[in-house]
């Protein structure tokens, strides 16, 4: 095959030779990738319990959800969580990149490095430690603990992001800019945005489905009216074996897959009049 003999990178290595490292990739992505679809016939049984494959097909975990108002307004909070979060968290991550861009001072690297801790720490001691503060600062069980929170842990995300974008966008045009008499805050959107675009569009993304799909530290500062949807589906797991779940886990697959295909492409578009 023609496909096979030709190259498949800049050293002429021919896509016959690197077989076995496609094969490799096949077998590492349906490792991760089959045991969450597995969820999705699951969501269609009819079984009063958990079942694969299912016996008898059905839509009535789909219908249970959204009948039941405790999960609508689960549903409802973890969305408002999550849109707040990432509407906080990826400016102020940005900031922090391009404020910290091209240092090269120690103490401006150590602050890169604090930045990222809450990626390193443990999220059951970062939920003891939230909690702990937030019994203080009377925060518990309100959307703006869980905002903050979540916030918390969106930032080192976009922040790791948008280095990485700034490191290959040119800066040069950025001092064109400013010599031409442009604002910094003009610049920024000017000249630096268009071209981390990507980055921002991807930060925001993680931000979002950061706070959506978290539940440790939702274990410990949410609950009420303000109890988020992976706390509840925690609960329903360690309560009873509620097949609802398998209907919500399928349509946060869904939203998750919506939200990374939108984000490829708004992330990838040209700049009108490029």
């Amino acid at each position: 095959m023609s496909w096979l003999t030709s190259p498949a990178s800049e050293t002429q290595v021919t896509h016959g030779a690197r077989l076995w490292l496609y094969a490799i990739a096949v077998l590492v992505l349906a490792f991760l990738v089959v045991p969450t679809l597995i969820v999705i016939p699951m969501s269609f049984s009819a079984s009063q319990y958990l079942e694969f494959p299912p016996r008898q097909w059905s839509l009535r975990w789909y219908e249970a959800y959204f009948a039941s108002a405790a999960w609508m307004q689960a549903t409802a909070t973890s969305f408002k969580a999550a849109t707040l979060t990432a509407l906080l968290a990826t400016p102020l991550g940005t900031l922090a990149a391009l404020g910290l861009d091209g240092a090269r001072r120690r103490v401006a690297r150590a602050a890169g490095a604090l930045l990222v801790t809450p990626m390193i720490v443990p999220l059951i001691l970062v939920g003891i430690g939230v909690f702990y503060a937030y019994v203080r600062l009377k925060l518990v069980n309100t959307l703006t603990g869980v905002v903050l929170a979540h916030t918390m842990l969106a930032i080192p995300l976009v922040f790791i992001v948008i280095a990485s974008s700034l490191k290959q966008h040119d800066a040069s045009q950025v001092m064109a800019a400013k010599s031409l008499g442009a604002p910094p805050l003009r610049a920024f959107f000017a000249v630096t945005l268009p071209q981390i675009r990507f980055g921002v569009v991807t930060g925001l993304l993680l931000s979002f489905l950061t706070s959506f799909d978290e539940v440790i530290v939702a274990l410990f500062v949410s609950g009420g009216p303000n109890s988020t949807l992976t706390r509840n589906m925690f609960n329903a797991l360690r309560d009873q074996i509620d097949p609802t779940i398998a209907a919500i886990s399928t349509m946060m697959i869904g939203v998750t897959t919506l939200l990374f295909a939108l984000s490829q492409t708004l992330g990838r578009r040209k700049p009108a009049g490029r």
